[in-house]
């Protein structure tokens, strides 16, 4: 078969690897029709971030069971299904109560299972991690294009809402404009916050966010952000969804943040060693922090829920498709901001 591979920095190859086979009685092998880029790919293809060069990458998986071990209940050959970026067994302590990203049993895509950007992955632990898609949506492709984002960026944002506190009611303020902030705009409006504020550096990307339900939308970089953010908000708003990670963000979400507020945090925090987090503005504010990596097996039966009832949409945040061929292209495009998330269809348009 054929996958994406790290060759290092501003490198993605699309090479023949071994197909992945049954291993395990809980295993099941998925042929890819669809999977993405994701922003958090873009860290080591920057080089901002360590990967080991040859590995295989992507972990968006969604597609057709081909295969299943004995001991599998859940799934069987031929349904659609899609899988959250980390493998779970859905038994641990962890799992149990909703934390899968903790799981025991844990792993990733990018080892000898076949990397999420590749024609076939074998999922370890498949009744832990596969989300089986009922037959009469499964072959729907504008369900599957919204499902797709139920893999990572959807339930992050989902995890971003969550942690701030968002209910009915709440005044917020999403910082980022990429996927994940996008999709924590629909996250906030379908918990049913009354005034969402998005704040981000690109004007096709909050014209989107304000499609998909901000109230108002700011575009401006540092401290001008900040100061427009609360004065908008008059004061700051008790709930800031931080959705990218780096130190900036992360220290413009605490000063956003209205004293005894929460920031929900999901971006994958870089620069913020060596005291590049803003601690004194959280203790002196009595702000809380909350968050971390997105638990989006535990979300996705009740978003794919919404999604099904036609209630949630986030395909749009799918500005570009490529096939297998295209990931490089894919991941370029990303990079300099000409997509915002890049789909990808392995086998074209079977």
């Amino acid at each position: 078969m054929r996958a994406a591979i790290y060759r290092g920095p501003g490198e993605i190859t699309v090479e023949e690897v071994p197909r992945p086979e049954l291993e395990s009685s809980t295993d099941a092998v998925v042929r890819v029709t669809h999977t993405a880029v994701c922003g958090s790919d873009l860290w080591f293809y920057r080089g901002d971030s360590d990967r080991e060069v040859g590995s295989r990458v992507g972990h968006e998986p969604m597609g057709v069971v081909e295969a299943v071990g004995a001991d599998v209940r859940s799934v069987a050959p031929g349904d659609r299904v899609f899988a959250p970026f980390l493998v779970s067994c859905g038994a641990c302590e962890f799992c149990r109560k909703g934390l899968h990203t903790s799981c025991v049993n844990g792993d990733s895509w990018g080892g000898d299972n076949g990397g999420g950007q590749g024609e076939y992955v074998r999922t370890p632990h498949a009744d832990g991690t596969l989300v089986r898609v009922p037959d009469r949506h499964a072959d729907d492709e504008d369900t599957l294009r919204s499902l797709l984002a139920l893999t990572d960026v959807m339930g992050t944002g989902h995890h971003a809402a969550v942690s701030a506190g968002v209910e009915a009611g709440s005044t917020c303020v999403v910082v980022g404009d990429g996927a994940v902030g996008l999709c924590g705009v629909l996250a906030a409006r379908r918990l049913g916050a009354e005034r969402i504020v998005a704040l981000g550096h690109h004007e096709d990307r909050l014209d989107l966010a304000a499609e998909f339900g901000a109230t108002e939308t700011i575009h401006a970089h540092g401290e001008e952000a900040i100061e427009r953010a609360r004065e908008t908000t008059h004061g700051g708003p008790n709930h800031v969804l931080e959705c990218v990670g780096a130190a900036a963000s992360m220290n413009a979400a605490i000063d956003i943040c209205r004293d005894g507020g929460t920031v929900g945090y999901v971006g994958v925090p870089h620069g913020v060693e060596d005291g590049g987090l803003d601690l004194f503005g959280l203790f002196g504010g009595n702000v809380a922090l909350r968050g971390g990596v997105a638990p989006v097996r535990a979300y996705a039966e009740e978003l794919m829920a919404d999604v099904l009832a036609g209630t949630l949409d986030p395909s749009p945040i799918f500005t570009q498709t490529v096939d297998l061929d295209g990931v490089p292209e894919g991941y370029r495009a990303m990079d300099e901001r000409e997509a915002i998330k890049v789909l990808v269809k392995p086998h074209g348009n079977e």
